[in-house]
């Protein structure tokens, strides 16, 4: 069967996704800033590395225990809502989380994905990262992270086309979450069940692309 590689799946949707595609049979790797304290992770039945994207002394080591394994799908979904009220260090630290961070990863593990077979790499973005779609203002960390992580991984489909791999960023809807809140849409189970359609979808002809878990794509 396939693998996955999950980063921040110790609740949430990462830990949805986690299983899910454990159910489905797949191999996965799950991140978490302390797996010793990931209980509903380790239940899935992935495999749990540490990572926390925000401390490079973590991602290095994370690299060097993964080292040369082929992974089919990266899912990045690690992220943070970062302040409400902007201030610099709030708003320079979600840009390290929700941007940098993930974008930084893929490239380091662009050798991993050349070896799978499946090679596909998926970052959870949000529709407020489209700068069409505001309408309501506000939120200018997480807004300004998440439009420069779809940037980003633009960026990164035109470069990783050459090497087979496809990239995608997704928007998982208003998910009820301790992110999203009890009020939001939709639960876990309805977004994870359509993001893991894009994703099964997704190849060289849809490469760089924003798509709404519902498989609309959305404008930049």
């Amino acid at each position: 069967m396939p693998n996955i590689l999950i980063t921040g799946a110790n609740r949430g949707i990462g830990l949805e996704f986690a299983r899910h595609y454990t159910h489905e049979g797949w191999d996965v790797i799950a991140t978490a800033r302390e797996p010793g304290e990931a209980g509903d992770l380790a239940a899935t039945g992935a495999r749990v590395l540490a990572l926390d994207l925000a401390d490079p002394a973590s991602v290095d080591a994370f690299v060097a225990e993964l080292g040369d394994t082929p992974i089919d799908v990266l899912l990045s979904n690690a992220g943070v809502m970062g302040p409400m009220v902007p201030d610099r260090d709030g708003w320079m630290d979600t840009f390290a989380v929700n941007t940098v961070a993930p974008t930084l990863l893929a490239l380091r593990l662009k050798p991993n994905l050349k070896a799978g077979r499946l090679k596909k790499a998926i970052a959870t973005t949000s529709r407020m990262g489209s700068i069409a779609d505001n309408d309501s203002g506000g939120f200018y960390a997480y807004r300004s992270s998440k439009a420069a992580l779809n940037a980003a991984w633009k960026s990164l489909a035109i470069e990783f086309k050459a090497d087979d791999i496809a990239v995608a960023v997704v928007h998982p809807g208003w998910v009820q979450t301790d992110m999203g809140g009890p009020n939001a849409m939709i639960d876990t189970k309805t977004s994870i069940a359509g993001l893991a359609k894009i994703v099964n979808e997704l190849d060289l002809a849809t490469t760089g692309r924003f798509w709404d878990y519902s498989g609309d794509e959305i404008a930049w």
